[in-house]
């Protein structure tokens, strides 16, 4: 009756992967553990014919998920102790279909010999996984004790995490004691199996979660803190590598609810939602089998730039945060740009440069800059000559423009305000003969400024 629900156990765990599983390959390599350890006592039976009954078990489970390779890795199974031999690792049976039956054979010859490699197989787990075809790259490390070579198990598992190698290890830990739980927390995810039940369970735990994906929620909070922020790009990074994992636009859905994403459990994610300027949660961990929310603050509100479009079709708006002097936009006049709340400085292209500081962009509010009419100025000069336009302001001089040295005709849009032109002939190689002449612009004005 015992052995009938075991088989029932896994033949439930094998309808419900298969029926949730990626439409991507995934590649799980179990890491057995045949130190001479294993040979040791564990309830009804030893540790390693238990571990090779359950696995078997788990395997035959297995045979029914689509997308799905696995291979075995085996340690401390050629070489008795003493003397210890740390390169007792072998890829017994590597990726390829159908070879769930093969890597059974293979687990009931198995004989417990030697000593635990742990870093070791890790290292070699690397070159397991084929390279020819893309997968999710899943570890199971099943092991009675810690390592006994001169290896560091945690600074391998990270670094084949951070190439994108393998996602983080699932590990289960056979009798252990609980002090050992700490040891193999920074390897990857681990299970403790205390007895046989917990062995059987913990292993359809740990298959269910490889290959299932569960659901995300993205809130984009108002300033009330509500999830009604929306309609913006979102990206998801692989946190350890950086890859991109998924894009999509934020929606809310028929009930006004953030809709739900579906996304793999055994990666961590960094966010990044591309408002203006972008926010980010750079830590996301998701449960499997749990629907987990997540939740940044994206207030925004709108900024618009008047002005008349004839004097300013071509002319842009350069946003910036405040006090900061990175470009975060570049918006059109009489455009709308979605903000978020807080305070910017802009810069307008018109002649000469307008700047703008300390807009106030507030919540689901419009914030409207107006710029002034310009007027129109047009220059005529006797010769083509070098010069440029200078704004008169506070008694100081500022550049607005250079002439054109090969133009003897030239028309310029400018704000109102006081202008000086600055000219010499290019004839002309002495300094005195510069000409310099005073001119004021009002809006909607034009006049005409002869230089000679």
């Amino acid at each position: 009756m015992k052995r009938l629900l075991v088989i029932l156990f896994f033949v439930f765990i094998c309808l419900g992967v298969n029926s949730q599983n990626n439409s991507s390959l995934t590649r799980i390599l179990f890491v057995f553990d045949a130190s001479q350890s294993m040979y040791s006592k564990w309830e009804s039976d030893t540790r390693i014919n238990i571990a090779k009954r359950m696995l078997s078990q788990m395997l035959d489970s297995l045979k029914c998920v689509d997308n799905l390779e696995v291979a075995i890795r085996v340690y401390g199974h050629q070489k008795p102790v003493p003397p210890q031999d740390c390169s007792d690792t072998r890829l017994e049976v590597p990726f390829r279909k159908n070879n769930i039956d093969e890597i059974k054979s293979v687990i009931q010859k198995i004989e417990p010999k030697g000593t635990t490699p742990i870093a070791r197989s890790l290292e070699a787990a690397a070159l397991d996984f084929p390279k020819s075809t893309p997968s999710r790259n899943i570890i199971i490390l099943i092991t009675d004790g810690i390592e006994a070579c001169d290896g560091d198990p945690c600074a391998v598992s990270i670094e084949l995490q951070k190439q994108g190698i393998i996602l983080k290890p699932f590990v289960i830990g056979i009798g252990l004691d609980a002090d050992f739980k700490k040891t193999f927390e920074c390897v990857g995810q681990y299970f403790d199996a205390s007895s046989e039940k917990q062995f059987k369970d913990v292993m359809g735990i740990v298959i269910s979660q490889a290959l299932n994906n569960t659901t995300l929620q993205v809130n984009l909070l108002d300033i009330n803190e509500n999830p009604t922020e929306t309609d913006v790009p979102i990206t998801f990074y692989e946190k350890n590598t950086g890859k991109i994992i998924y894009n999509f636009v934020h929606t809310l859905n028929n009930k006004g609810n953030p809709d739900t994403l579906v996304l793999d459990p055994l990666m961590t994610y960094k966010m990044i939602a591309h408002t203006i300027p972008p926010v980010s949660i750079d830590s996301i961990k998701l449960t499997p089998g749990k629907h987990t929310v997540v939740g940044t603050n994206a207030a925004q509100g709108f900024l618009t730039v008047k002005a008349n479009i004839q004097y300013f079709k071509e002319t842009k708006c350069l946003i910036r945060q405040k006090n900061n002097s990175l470009i975060l936009h570049v918006q059109g006049i009489n455009e709308l740009s979605k903000l978020l709340i807080g305070n910017y400085d802009l810069e307008i292209l018109s002649l000469p440069r307008l700047y703008i500081n300390d807009v106030n962009i507030r919540p689901n509010h419009t914030t409207t800059v107006q710029i002034p009419n310009p007027g129109m100025v047009t220059l005529m000069f006797d010769a083509p000559g070098i010069g440029s336009i200078l704004l008169e302001k506070d008694n100081k001089l500022e550049w607005v423009v250079n002439l054109d040295p090969e133009s003897t005709r030239q028309t310029f849009v400018l704000l109102p305000g006081s202008y000086r032109v600055v000219w010499r002939s290019k004839n002309i190689k002495k300094t005195v003969y510069s000409i310099e002449k005073k001119f004021t612009i009002k809006s909607d004005t034009s006049i005409p400024i002869i230089v000679k």
